[in-house]
């Protein structure tokens, strides 16, 4: 089995149009929640969430490239471009051919059914555009970037809702240890902050309408987001033999399902896939010194996933730090998890672990360390990242510092 290493991070949220600027939004604690801005958003009940901006497609595609490109393929495509670029690879040649493209999404070209809905429905328009389907199929970022890079191996979407691109990242893993791939780029890519979008959430009555708090005894729901991170995984020898700078080793990778109901998680599910990923990362429980918590600032996530913690951890649980990024960045829903990987790859390589802002209230039913609204400066060697699903869907990725 080959050993796989990440050398090449990109992304785009509601803190950054990169990567750097993520991460000092990290260390500060900054939250990017806000006020809701496009069409009817005063017809929603809910109107805050974790946008984009400034936001201006015009500036990064063509007329043609708008055409063809929903808004969470144009994500996709940013963060992937800044991700080949720090890696520094060339995919002319040979490399193309053992190289792929394996994306998450849950809602994929959800702006352009809410724009095409629309001009059907609300306009009485009887046609829409040729390039609908292809612009809003949920491979058509995964598709966009292999052409973008001459990508010719595995080139897949997997949409698992909330747990969408750690599923994605875990397959990608796998392909390049395996021996299927020499590199893959993965990751995750949604936008689904438009009017239609938002009105399907509101009716789950999960959302909260002033801000989120994970792990608070006070939350109330969660807050959406938008973006993408993409990373670039490659086969560690290929990248040490052209001496690339490697952000982080990926060690380990499990998934589990629930099988008990479509909304409600399970502590047991979750920690099954938590035991799961230690195993086959060769990770002691001692080991983990941090856990990029789901933490949706929901009721029941927020206590299922501290208990699942503290049954796969034990007695090591006290000593865990975990926090969850979403109150900054929002529930990127197909694409948090690939976010939140950079939170990961912050406390490994910088030592800095990104804070839970909004914490307010103790809950005893989440007694763990919480890193509660400032950031902390601690090593660690090896840390996990937590993704439960809609639908009993569970992925927990482990790195290592190397």
């Amino acid at each position: 089995m080959r050993r796989v290493v990440i050398t090449g991070a990109g992304t785009i949220n509601a803190l950054g149009h990169d990567v750097p600027t993520t991460m000092e939004a990290f260390r500060q604690g900054r939250c990017g929640i806000g006020p809701l801005e496009f069409r009817d958003v005063d017809r929603l009940s809910i109107q805050i969430g974790a946008q984009v901006h400034p936001w201006k497609a015009e500036d990064y595609f063509n007329r043609q490239q708008i055409l063809l490109y929903d808004k969470f393929t144009q994500f996709a495509l940013l963060a992937a471009k800044q991700a080949v670029a720090q890696a520094g690879l060339d995919f002319q040649g040979a490399l193309g051919l053992r190289s792929g493209v394996v994306l998450g999404t849950a809602g994929g070209g959800l702006n352009t059914w809410d724009e095409n809905y629309r001009t059907v429905y609300e306009e009485g328009k009887n046609r829409v555009h040729p390039f609908v389907v292809p612009k809003l199929m949920n491979n058509a970022a995964a598709s966009h970037v292999s052409m973008e890079f001459g990508l010719r191996g595995p080139a897949f979407t997997v949409a698992t809702a909330c747990a969408s691109s750690n599923h994605a990242m875990g397959l990608a893993f796998q392909m390049v240890r395996s021996g299927g791939a020499q590199v893959m780029l993965t990751g995750g890519s949604e936008a689904m902050l438009c009017f239609g979008g938002v009105k399907a959430w509101e009716g789950l009555r999960v959302m909260s309408k002033d801000a989120c708090r994970p792990f608070s005894a006070n939350r109330n729901g969660m807050v959406q987001g938008e973006g993408a991170g993409v990373f670039v995984f490659e086969d560690y020898e290929h990248a040490h033999a052209r001496g690339a700078d490697i952000l982080a080793e990926v060690v380990g990778f499990a998934m589990s399902s629930d099988a008990q109901d479509i909304v409600m998680p399970s502590a047991q599910g979750a920690e099954r896939a938590i035991t799961a990923a230690l195993h086959d990362a060769g990770l002691n429980p001692e080991d983990v010194g941090y856990i990029n918590a789901h933490g949706t600032g929901t009721a029941a996530n927020d206590k299922t996933e501290c208990a699942a913690v503290a049954h796969a951890f034990g007695h090591h649980a006290d000593r865990l730090m975990i926090s969850s990024t979403k109150a900054m960045h929002g529930h990127i829903i197909g694409g948090t998890g690939a976010v939140e990987l950079l939170a990961c790859i912050m406390a490994l390589r910088d030592g800095v672990i990104a804070p839970t802002i909004g914490y307010q209230e103790a809950d005893p039913e989440c007694g763990l360390d919480v890193v509660p609204n400032e950031a902390r400066e601690a090593r660690v060697d090896a840390v996990l990242s937590n993704a439960f699903a809609f639908g009993g869907l569970n992925a927990v990725i482990a790195l290592r510092r190397i």
